[in-house]
């Protein structure tokens, strides 16, 4: 008889603190993902402003100055390679 209220109170005990820490957990991950949308949001704001106040060309648009410059940056690398490449 008391090894069952023993056994009974530690599962309630498990139970508990199993249910505690699953809050805990969601609640820092909330945190965690609300913090890192802000930050990315933010990052992206200020990045789009650049690209479109010193990178784009008349008429063009931020994402295509965004393609344009990823295109020219993968041609500098292709580039960059062949030469490392032709030195072997």
């Amino acid at each position: 008889m008391a090894k069952s209220k023993l056994v009974k109170a530690n599962e309630k005990i498990a139970e508990g603190v199993t249910t505690g820490f699953k809050k805990m957990s969601d609640g820092v991950t909330t945190g965690f993902k609300k913090m890192s949308d802000t930050v990315v949001g933010g990052y992206t704001k200020i990045e789009d402003k650049f690209v479109e106040e010193f990178l784009t060309h008349d008429g063009e648009t931020v994402s295509e100055a965004k393609a344009r410059l990823k295109e020219e940056e993968e041609q500098r690398k292709a580039l960059q390679d062949e030469k490392i490449n032709s030195k072997k």
